[in-house]
């Protein structure tokens, strides 16, 4: 099941796309072939570390965009932290599934710590991929936020609704591969969602890669220092206005 839905403006229906996936690099030009035609000129690429980075760079490649990252963090349930209770954005305030909260009989106080936990780890990664340098001004230019897959979305919904509060002149999401009910839920966040592949049965995104590998913030680093030496290097670097 494709995703292509782009707010009126005429985006082409994606064509078949072959799972899986050989790896984000291939994940990317595919989605590259469907972002070229929907108008994006003068884009910023923010790509969510770790794994929507080398996806991300192969976008921005080939719309010759600027790249750079938007760091996120799950917040997980505290006695089983691979559940996913929420997540929060650099830039953002902590998101919920509320109903989840429900669910499990939390409310956000209870959750108070572990959000602390996860923004001084948030914070470490910026530091870690961008130094000194901050975010991309994005204010009245087009948004594309890239991730390599969307299982519940959480990070996801963090981040778009992070970069929507910056003041984008339109918010794209593009991912290689969704679970179909987590894509259409993100529907209403962003004015443009572009998803090749959204199947029902989805158990993980690494199911739908041949290379699926784990990266480390060398990794993330290296990529972005790839970008640069491409000419795709973020707006702002030292003395740009570009960057707020």
């Amino acid at each position: 099941m494709p995703w292509n839905r782009s707010a009126g403006r005429g985006a082409r229906r994606p064509g078949t796309v072959r799972l899986p996936y050989t790896d984000r690099a291939e994940a990317g030009r595919v989605l590259a072939a469907r972002l070229a035609t929907m108008g994006l000129e003068g884009a910023v690429v923010l790509a969510l570390p770790r794994g929507g980075v080398p996806v991300g760079h192969e976008i921005a490649r080939h719309l010759r965009a600027p790249l750079d990252v938007l760091v996120t963090r799950k917040i997980g349930y505290p006695p089983q932290p691979e559940l996913g209770v929420g997540a929060i954005a650099e830039g953002g305030a902590p998101v919920f599934d509320d109903g989840l909260l429900v669910r499990l009989g939390l409310s956000e106080d209870d959750l108070a710590p572990t959000v602390e936990a996860e923004r001084a780890e948030l914070d470490r990664r910026v530091a870690a991929y961008r130094g000194g340098r901050p975010l991309p001004r994005v204010a009245g230019r087009p948004v594309i936020v890239v991730d390599d897959g969307l299982a519940t979305g959480g990070t996801a919904r963090a981040a778009v609704r992070a970069v929507r509060g910056r003041g984008p002149s339109r918010l794209v999401l593009a991912v290689p591969v969704g679970a179909a009910e987590t894509v259409r839920s993100l529907e209403a966040e962003v004015d443009d969602l572009v998803v090749p592949v959204a199947p029902w049965d989805f158990r993980a995104v690494g199911q739908w890669y041949r290379d699926f590998e784990q990266l480390g913030d060398a990794d993330v680093t290296a990529w972005l220092r790839r970008s640069a030496r491409a000419g795709g290097e973020a707006p702002g670097g030292p003395g740009d206005p570009g960057r707020e």
